[in-house]
């Protein structure tokens, strides 16, 4: 019961700071903000979770390890560019939809991570981004895709998807797949009517 009653306080403090830091900004954060929300003394924090940072590093870590999570899954399914190039874009943005203030941490706050964990992540998002450009590669090797400037069209794909998270809204008109389907449809064939 009494473990129960911990990893409940644990799970409390990081959805907490997790708002916090999508509201406010990691900087702007302080623990006795987040012991505020709580209604708990900032002293009593500490015997729940090491530092601020630590959060933060559970945040950015947990997102990437889901993307590239995803990646790996798509990756072994071994699909013609097209097909997986379609379905990477519905996963990262389900990914998105479904922890929205995870993503807003993860995509803006992870610049406070501090050494070694910096490193870590930044090569995490590398990998990840490097399946994108497999992709883009695969798909031009193909004939599928014609790829002007590869550095700004990966650039351009995931400025579209990460911004998601400014717009959507979960009992909107369009649900994550629609939304998908939809960019994948821009990307892909532009806006020029055929």
């Amino acid at each position: 019961m009494a473990t129960a009653i911990i990893k409940n306080r644990k799970q409390q403090i990081h959805h907490t700071a997790k708002n916090l830091f999508r509201e406010r900004g990691y900087a702007a954060t302080s623990m006795r903000h987040i012991a505020g929300e709580l209604g708990i003394e900032a002293a009593s924090l500490y015997s729940h979770i090491k530092s601020k940072e630590e959060i933060l590093q559970l945040i950015c870590f947990e997102l990437a390890e889901q993307f590239l999570k995803s990646s790996e899954e798509l990756q072994r399914k071994k699909l013609p560019a097209k097909e997986l190039f379609k379905q990477a874009v519905t996963e990262h943005i389900r990914i998105i939809t479904q922890n929205m203030d995870s993503s807003v941490v993860f995509l803006h706050e992870w610049r406070h991570l501090s050494e070694p964990f910096l490193s870590d992540f930044k090569l995490m998002r590398k990998r990840y981004e490097n399946f994108y450009k497999n992709i883009l590669k695969a798909g031009a090797e193909e004939k599928k895709f014609q790829i002007r400037d590869e550095k700004l069209t990966l650039f351009v794909i995931f400025s579209a998807m990460n911004g998601i998270y400014e717009w959507f809204t979960p009992n909107g008109k369009l649900q994550p797949e629609e939304i998908a389907e939809q960019m994948v449809e821009v990307f892909l064939n532009g806006i020029l009517k055929n």
